[in-house]
Formats: structure tokens, C-alpha cells, sequence
């Protein structure tokens, strides 16, 4: 899987991973490699949510502790071998029918990225965070990112509220 631009965004193209803090950068590259060690054609919700938790204090801490334990053990099996099922399909839960996709990207994966950078833009920044990108997978119904989340028993809506008040509080 060749480096790719996160997502198309807009009418200009804007390149999203040129608009990201170094953190999210790093999020982004290490959810590239698992994608590519798992065998998996695409970077999806699941991807970019594992190597958020792995990495990203902030994000981590908008679950309970035990929560982060419990999803990153479920991660990791399905990066050993659980997640087989998935390698033979695209992750396109609420793609609209020939809508463009972005190489190397799910269609819900490209749209969370920009869903994250609207989020820091709304909010007067730049660039993206870790947190953003954890609003826009928690919101993104269907995706292997909730489908996760749910098979733990994270009240989906519940962080959904976190990240709000976290937002509102920057």
C-alpha cells in the first residue's frame, strides 16, 4: 500500500495529512503499517482507532481505564487473525453508491479524517487531533471502528459526550 493522501477533501483536494498535528501524523503512519501487516487492503475505523489508543493520551483518556485494556486485547486479536473476515471486504458502512474513494483509504476511514479536520477547523485550529479524529469514529454508524467499541461494551454515546465536553473545554 503506497503512501496516499488521507482523503480528498472539498473541491480543492485538500490534503488532510498536511493539516495534521505530528501526533495524528504518527497515528496515521503506524494505522498504514497495520493495515499492511494485517494483510488488509485498506486503513479502516479499526486501524486508525487501535493506533489512537496506543499512542494518544488524550484519547485514551476519554474511556474508563479498564475500557482501554479491554479494546486493545480485542484489537489485537483481530490483528492476529480475528479480523480475517474483514480483509475480504471494503469498510463502506454509509458510502453513498459511486461516491469517489481514496486509494488505500475505507470510504468511512477518508471521511472520518475529514470529518476530524472540520472538527479542529470549527474550532478555530489548523490542525487536527488525535481527539477529532475519536469524535468522528465514534459518530460513524456502522463502521468497524463502533463494531469494535460495542463488542467491549463502550457506551458509544457516552464518549461521544466525553469528547464534546473535552472540545469545549480547549
Amino acid at each position: 500500500m503506497p503512501r496516499q493522501s488521507a482523503v480528498d477533501h472539498g473541491p480543492d483536494h485538500v490534503e488532510i495529512e498536511g493539516r495534521l498535528t505530528d501526533e495524528l501524523a504518527s497515528v496515521i503512519a503506524a494505522a498504514r503499517r497495520r493495515a499492511l501487516r494485517d494483510g488488509d487492503r485498506q486503513i479502516d475505523t479499526a486501524h486508525l482507532l487501535h493506533t489512537l489508543l496506543e499512542s494518544d493520551p488524550d484519547v485514551r483518556a476519554l474511556f474508563d481505564g479498564p475500557q482501554v485494556a479491554r479494546l486493545l486485547g480485542y484489537l489485537v486479536q483481530r490483528s492476529i487473525g480475528y479480523g480475517l473476515r474483514w480483509q475480504i471486504g471494503v469498510e463502506d458502512a454509509g458510502a453513498l453508491p459511486g461516491a469517489p474513494g481514496t486509494p488505500g483509504w475505507s470510504p468511512v476511514a477518508a471521511r472520518a479524517m475529514g470529518q476530524a479536520y472540520d472538527r479542529a477547523v470549527r474550532r478555530g485550529e489548523r490542525s487536527a487531533h488525535g481527539v477529532d479524529l475519536l469524535a468522528a469514529l465514534v459518530v460513524a454508524t456502522g463502521s468497524r471502528a463502533v463494531e469494535v467499541l460495542a463488542a467491549v461494551g463502550v457506551d458509544v454515546g457516552a464518549v461521544a459526550r466525553r469528547v464534546v465536553r473535552t472540545g469545549e473545554a480547549r
